[in-house]
C-alpha cells in the first residue's frame, strides 16, 4: 500500500487561536455543534479549527465572538494573528483539506492542473525549481492512496494545444491524462475551448467532504482563497459546455498524434506557430 502523504506542521498561529476559541466557548459551557450552526458549518469543521487545522474567517470570528459574549477579544485575536498581510496564508489549511476529502474537482485555466502534471512538465511550468517540482509530485500521492478522493479533473481544451516545453512533453502529458483517466478512482473530461463560459474567472478545487460539505479552493493571480459559501461553491461548478470521457480520450489522441506529433520537434513547432527558421529570416 503507497504510504500516506505527511501532512503539514499546525500553524502555531492557527493552533493560539483554536484552543483560546475552545476555552472561551467551554467557559459559557457551548457546544461545538452550536457554533457549526451559528455559522452554517459542520461540526467538524467547528472542530478543526479548534484542532488549529483550518483557518477561521472574519465572519465566523465576529458570529462566534458576540454569541460566546467575548467583548471583541476573539476578534482582536484574529486581526493580532492575521496582521501584516497574513502572514498564514488563507490557504494554508488547504492541503490537510485535500486530505480529507472524499471527493475532489479540479478546474485549472490555460494549463493542466498540477494533480495531472508529468515531471517534465511540471518541471517547465515550474522554470526547473526542483524543489517545487518535488513538492507538487508528493501532492500527486494521493491519486494512489487507499481509500483516497474520487477526483474528476476538468481540462481546459486550450491546454490540450498550449505548449509547455517541448514536443515530447506534449505527448508524454496527454498520454498521462489518457492513462490517469482509465483509473477507477479518476475522470477526466475537457471543457471545450469556447471563450464564453463561466470558468473564465479563476482556476478552482472542489472538496466535498465526508459530511458532504464542501470547500471551494479558488485560485486567482497572486492569491488564493477559500470558499465556503453556497453561491461561491455553485458558481465553482465547472460543468459548462464539457466532453465525455471518451471524447477526451479521442481529442488527446487527436492533438497528440497531430499537433505534438514526433515530425514536430522544436523547429517545427515554430513553423507551425508562423515562425520562420532562422535562416528564412535573413
Amino acid at each position: 500500500m503507497p504510504p500516506r502523504r505527511q501532512r503539514p506542521r499546525e500553524s502555531p498561529a492557527l493552533v493560539a487561536f483554536g484552543r483560546q476559541l475552545r476555552r472561551m466557548r467551554e467557559a459559557k459551557g457551548a457546544k461545538q455543534e452550536t457554533l457549526a450552526h451559528l455559522t452554517n458549518l459542520s461540526g467538524a469543521q467547528v472542530s478543526r479549527i479548534e484542532a488549529g487545522k483550518r483557518r477561521a474567517n472574519r465572519s465566523f470570528v465576529d458570529t462566534v465572538d458576540d454569541y460566546l459574549e467575548a467583548g471583541g477579544a476573539l476578534i482582536s485575536l484574529w486581526e493580532d494573528l492575521n496582521k501584516d498581510g497574513h502572514p498564514v496564508p488563507i490557504w494554508f489549511d488547504w492541503p490537510a483539506i485535500e486530505g480529507d476529502a472524499v471527493e475532489l474537482t479540479c478546474y485549472q485555466l490555460c494549463v493542466i492542473a498540477g494533480l495531472a502534471q508529468t515531471p517534465a512538465y511540471a518541471k517547465a511550468i515550474l522554470k526547473g525549481n526542483e524543489e517545487a517540482v518535488a513538492a507538487r509530485l508528493e501532492r500527486q500521492k494521493i491519486l494512489d492512496q487507499e481509500n483516497g478522493p474520487m477526483v474528476t479533473l476538468l481540462v481546459d481544451e486550450q491546454a490540450l494545444c498550449r505548449p509547455v516545453g517541448i514536443a515530447e512533453t506534449m505527448r508524454e502529458q496527454l498520454e498521462h491524462l489518457i492513462a490517469l483517466s482509465e483509473r477507477p478512482n479518476v475522470t477526466v473530461q475537457v471543457v471545450i475551448g469556447s471563450g464564453e463560459h463561466p470558468g473564465n474567472g479563476s482556476s478552482f478545487i472542489l472538496a466535498t467532504m465526508a459530511d458532504m460539505s464542501q470547500i471551494a479552493y479558488v485560485r486567482r493571480l497572486y492569491e488564493g482563497s477559500r470558499q465556503t459559501t453556497p453561491q461561491t461553491l455553485r458558481n465553482s461548478h465547472a460543468y459548462w459546455l464539457i466532453s465525455g470521457t471518451e471524447r477526451f480520450r479521442e481529442t488527446c489522441r487527436e492533438t497528440s498524434s497531430g499537433r505534438w506529433s514526433k515530425k514536430n520537434g522544436p523547429e517545427e513547432r515554430r513553423v507551425a506557430q508562423g515562425q520562420a527558421k532562422p535562416e528564412q529570416r535573413r
